[in-house]
């Protein structure tokens, strides 16, 4: 396994609120960990988000005894949720500030996907497989036959999210279980990525780089000569 992880403010934002964690190594029971959070709220209270996320699930994923990475994984996301709920409501300069969140972790032949928000998970294999579902207005309209795939990539409310880590007490996130092979890459990343390229796009870039630092650091470039207009965030991991 290899993997390579970047991050960049965009060209719109003053701050980056995005926060990664990229770890080909064990953490705890897991034999490696891929974060992607990305931020919501004030100044500087999305950044705090995404930051406390990660760190928290990290630290939760290294001291859990559970025993299924999906436990593992159920218990993470709600002492995140927990600790980011109770510092929005103890601090005013953090009040109502939440974060996205999507994370892995393989195991051999499976990988365990988690959830929360718009940011995503892809794999890449013969194409391109979005395996995430967007918790967001525009894709619940999708879903809805509202409107159309095309229609919802410039909706006007399309960075309204329906499910967020540390905005309510009690969190609903996504568990997913994929089977992978060698030669699949996995991309995780925010919506900086994913509102500024097709998924085609992508892609083509990963496919045509001769590696993965090659691959996220064209993916930022492109994300950011469409637009930039988020915080950009990559994961990318090669199974070998």
């Amino acid at each position: 396994m290899r993997a390579y992880a970047i991050t960049d403010v965009g060209s719109k934002r003053s701050m980056n609120q995005d926060f990664f964690y990229c770890n080909e190594n064990a953490v705890g029971s897991f034999r490696n960990l891929f974060i992607v959070a990305d931020g919501m709220g004030g100044h500087k209270a999305g950044d705090h988000a995404s930051k406390l996320c990660v760190e928290s699930m990290v630290d939760s994923v290294g001291k859990s005894s559970h025993k299924t990475p999906v436990t593992i994984f159920e218990e993470a996301v709600d002492i995140a949720n927990n600790k980011i709920y109770s510092a929005a409501k103890e601090n005013v300069e953090f009040e109502g500030m939440g974060t996205t969140m999507v994370a892995c972790t393989l195991f051999g032949e499976t990988m365990y996907v988690a959830n929360i928000g718009d940011s995503r998970l892809y794999l890449l294999r013969d194409g391109i497989s979005q395996i995430t579902d967007d918790h967001s207005l525009v894709e619940e309209l999708v879903k809805q036959g509202n409107i159309t795939e095309s229609e919802a990539r410039v909706h006007p409310q399309k960075n309204i999210i329906t499910r967020a880590l540390g905005t309510d007490g009690q969190v609903n996130a996504d568990f997913f279980e994929v089977m992978v092979q060698k030669g699949d890459i996995v991309l995780l990343c925010s919506d900086g990525l994913s509102n500024m390229l097709d998924d085609e796009d992508m892609e083509y870039i990963v496919r045509h780089s001769d590696t993965l630092e090659e691959a996220g650091t064209v993916l930022v470039e492109r994300a950011n000569q469409s637009g930039g207009d988020d915080n950009i965030t990559v994961v990318l991991v090669r199974i070998d």
